[in-house]
């Protein structure tokens, strides 16, 4: 059998899950359409890189049609996905329909605003290039605006403080590497490139609603991880609930704090996957899987990611079993490891092979970087935090840049910035003419 009389399989999605998935069917005997509205695999884990100019926006995501342009049984389609028609095994598009033999969702997910969308025009969420784009154009912008109200002759030192309050809501993973990675901005820029704002002016405030931040780490690293960022210069609110977000800054434990770069780092919902399919979800809207992560009733229908709600038996690094039934986390390698498992099931089939045994997975520790050579890893043996750990994380994350290309920018790019301490990108390229970004 050939991949073009073979199945035909539909990958929805061309993140961490959906593009393992593909790029591991590389050798099956069966068609791929691979859909994404985006063109581009986007590196999650290093888009607050972009975000805050420390690297190009194609550097964090390569081209998708780009990197399986040699594999030649994957087609790759720009398109937004409305539905599912299940009963007839049809992908449905805007413009047309695609027949699937198999489907496997890997849609991710979106910002939530939980109920408060009207807030997304005020605090953008980091995810995708536009939104990169868009808080890097804010950032730069606000130390233009706080420069030239600082060299009027009655210049409002509130107003210049307003422009210099970087609010952000959530301390996560994403929260704390933006709140460091700006504090370090923010004191390399007032220290070189704007003459007239005074070191220190910036404030970089991170809330987080649960008593710490990093609540997913050891608590240990969540306390050295807080002193690293404080030692930064961030002031940081844990326990603190975030009730108002508008034009003037945010309004938190009833406080109101003015500023006008707010970003959104709280948190996550899946995509509407599960309403496509008239699947079980939770309540975040992951679908519930079995343990081949297929959709229960469509042995054909995969859900892997963010999209699916997956338990499954874990191994440490030395592949032995460390848990027993543990709900897979939203992060790059369980989605890789899923993407990867379900191509091997696919192909199987396809060959009519034995299906594997079901999907465990392999738990390689978390990561997060809190500032320039400082990071934080629990690698479940072991734990650091520091200059070691930071080297870790850069290893791991080059490691996992999509092509050979990229990893040698990457490792230029932060080599020479290590050197010079100068950002990569410092235009302003995003049209910033909304009401909330004027004076």
């Amino acid at each position: 059998m050939t991949a073009e009389s073979g199945p035909r399989v539909v990958i929805v999605g061309g993140g961490f899950g959906g593009f393992y998935a593909a790029r591991s069917l590389a050798k099956a005997a069966v068609r791929v359409t691979l859909v994404d509205k985006r063109n581009y695999h986007l590196f999650r884990p290093m888009l607050y890189q972009a975000a805050t100019g420390l690297l190009a926006g194609d550097e964090v995501a390569p081209s998708l049609r780009v990197l399986f342009s040699k594999q030649e049984n994957v087609d790759v389609l720009m398109s937004e996905v409305t539905g599912v028609d299940v009963a007839n095994r049809k992908v449905l598009l805007p413009n047309c329909e695609l027949g699937y033999d198999y489907l496997v969702l890997a849609t991710g997910i979106h910002v939530n605003y939980f109920g408060h969308d009207e807030w997304k025009a005020i605090a953008p969420g980091l995810d995708s290039l536009a939104e990169a784009d868009l808080i890097r154009s804010r950032l730069l912008t606000a130390f233009e605006k706080a420069e030239r109200l600082a060299l009027c002759a009655n210049a409002d030192p509130a107003r210049i403080q307003e422009m210099l309050t970087f609010v952000l809501v959530g301390g996560g993973t994403v929260g704390v590497e933006l709140a460091g990675t700006i504090a370090e901005m923010a004191a390399m820029a007032l220290q070189r490139d704007f003459r007239h704002l005074a070191p220190g002016a910036a404030q970089i405030l991170l809330y987080e609603g649960t008593p710490r931040i990093l609540p997913s780490f050891a608590e240990e690293l969540s306390a050295k991880a807080r002193r690293h960022l404080e030692q930064l210069g961030v002031k940081i609110f844990t326990s603190t609930r975030v009730e108002s977000v508008d034009a003037e800054g945010i309004v938190a434990n009833g406080a109101r704090i003015r500023s006008r770069n707010v970003m959104w780092t709280a948190g996550v919902s899946a995509s509407p996957a599960a309403q496509w399919l008239g699947a079980e979800a939770d309540k975040s809207g992951r679908v519930k899987v079995n343990p081949d992560l297929s959709v229960p009733g469509h042995p054909e229908i995969f859900a892997i990611g963010d999209t699916a709600l997956v338990t499954a038996n874990t191994r440490n690094l030395f592949f032995m079993k460390s848990g027993t039934n543990v709900t897979m986390p939203g992060l790059a390698q369980p989605a890789i490891q899923q993407g990867e498992y379900v191509a091997k099931l696919i192909g199987r089939r396809a060959s009519g092979q034995p299906a594997p045994d079901p999907f465990w997975y392999w738990d390689k520790g978390d990561l997060a970087v809190v500032g320039r050579t400082y990071a934080v890893a629990d690698l479940r043996f072991w734990r650091s935090a520091g200059f070691l750990a930071w080297l870790i994380w850069a290893g791991v994350h080059i490691y996992f840049l999509i092509g050979f290309a990229n990893r040698l920018f990457v490792m230029l790019r932060w080599a020479v910035q290590f050197v010079t301490r100068r950002r990569a990108v410092g235009a302003i390229s995003a049209d910033l003419s909304a009401p909330e970004a004027t004076e």
